[in-house]
């Protein structure tokens, strides 16, 4: 079956699209990636995503910008279905369903609330093709978390019979998936861990008026030396020690936390490049102690630590992990077979795919679901000319 994955994550950088061919069920492997797209967002459209998920948006306008949004992230998210289909050679028809995560706006677990943007309707129906969507929601509504919803591909694609692995996401936040070697699904643990890029990026826009967004090949964190009294005042975070399953967003490490440290380091007279090198270390460690304090406190032993999401392409933070973690090797996804860049549209891909086939598609242990469920909701496809 071939599924079209798309995900537009915490950063809201790009859409990623990955297509991938998955084989007759209920096996996984050996799956293709068949061609992958990324559709980088402009700077505007970032910045009234951000806006409306940081609740900059006054009150007469918030629905109208909301619904504004959920039209335009969906109409870029069907030209990416458009764009990795002929990346691939194949003609949309050739194409099974697509299955798209949406960007995240909102999410309160502790109100059995999500919202990602990016109408699958109108996805459905500019491409043709079944689109499979809200994948939180049930999660959510059978006690879960609803987020993470990666390590269910985690598992299926990168577990190893002879390697405990620890898969690390860094895109806006970091999120951990522990697969112990010969694992079981209901062995595997994941969970959020903290910020990784977002509040670095935020510091960079709010430091330099946006005239930058990031850190751009750890540039600022190379130049910059640790402030070992921040680091140890950010690592004083009760969601750090909080333990899974868990989940955070933007709500928590986004544009008003961003604005405060930028803020208390202007009165405390600490450069900006001070700042990320700062934040930089703070996501490796945060990263490090969650291994040691949530998995290895419980017996489980490491081989391995493989890296995806937009973090990777950080040299300063991928050196940062590979000090916290010591002997144990650092590595990007693509040394398991999986491209950074890609691995989590193509997560969304596997769980569009098995919500078609009615088979589960999350990991209830890592969500905290009371049980497994099917995830998304499913848009019919236009019908064919003939029909």
């Amino acid at each position: 079956m071939k599924v079209v994955g798309l995900m537009s994550g915490t950063s809201a950088d790009a859409v990623d699209a990955a297509l991938v061919d998955w084989p007759e069920p209920p096996e996984v492997r050996p799956f293709r990636l068949l061609a992958t797209h990324e559709d980088p967002l402009p700077d505007s459209l970032r910045e009234r995503i951000h806006g409306l998920a940081a609740g900059r948006v006054s009150g007469p306008d918030v629905l109208r910008e909301t619904l504004a949004l959920d039209i335009e992230l969906a109409e870029r998210f069907a030209a990416s279905v458009r764009a990795v289909a002929e990346a691939a050679g194949l003609p949309l028809g050739a194409v099974d369903a697509v299955a798209s995560h949406g960007q995240t706006v909102a999410h309160h677990p502790e109100l059995r609330g999500t919202l990602q943007l990016g109408d699958a309707s109108v996805i459905a129906e500019r491409t043709g093709l079944t689109t499979v969507a809200d994948f939180r929601g049930r999660d959510l509504a059978a006690g879960g978390e609803g987020a993470p919803l990666a390590p269910f591909f985690h598992w299926a694609a990168l577990s190893d019979p002879e390697e405990g692995r620890l898969v690390l996401n860094l895109g806006g936040i970091a999120n951990v998936t522990w697969l112990p070697s010969g694992g079981r699904p209901e062995e595997v643990v994941a969970f959020d861990v903290g910020p990784a890029n977002a509040l670095v990026d935020g510091v960079v826009a709010v430091h330099t008026e946006g005239r930058e967004h990031m850190d751009v090949g750890g540039a600022r964190a190379r130049r910059g030396r640790v402030d070992s009294g921040l680091l140890e005042r950010l690592l004083d975070d009760d969601f750090l020690r909080r333990a899974p399953p868990k989940s955070t967003g933007r709500e928590r490490y986004g544009t008003a936390e961003a604005e405060a440290l930028a803020a208390r380091a202007v009165a405390e007279g600490r450069e900006l490049d001070d700042l990320v090198a700062t934040l930089t270390v703070f996501t490796a460690e945060a990263v490090a102690g969650a291994w040691r304090d949530h998995l290895a406190a419980g017996g489980a032993s490491l081989d391995r630590v493989l890296v995806g999401g937009g973090g990777v392409r950080n040299p300063a933070l991928m050196d940062a992990l590979a000090e916290a973690f010591g002997a144990c090797p650092v590595e990007p996804l693509d040394a398991a077979g999986v491209p950074s860049d890609a691995a989590e549209a193509m997560a969304f891909s596997l769980l569009g795919r098995n919500a078609l086939l009615g088979l589960p598609n999350h990991l209830p242990r890592c969500t905290g679901a009371s049980g497994p469920r099917v995830l998304g909701v499913i848009v019919p496809g236009r019908p064919s000319e003939s029909s």
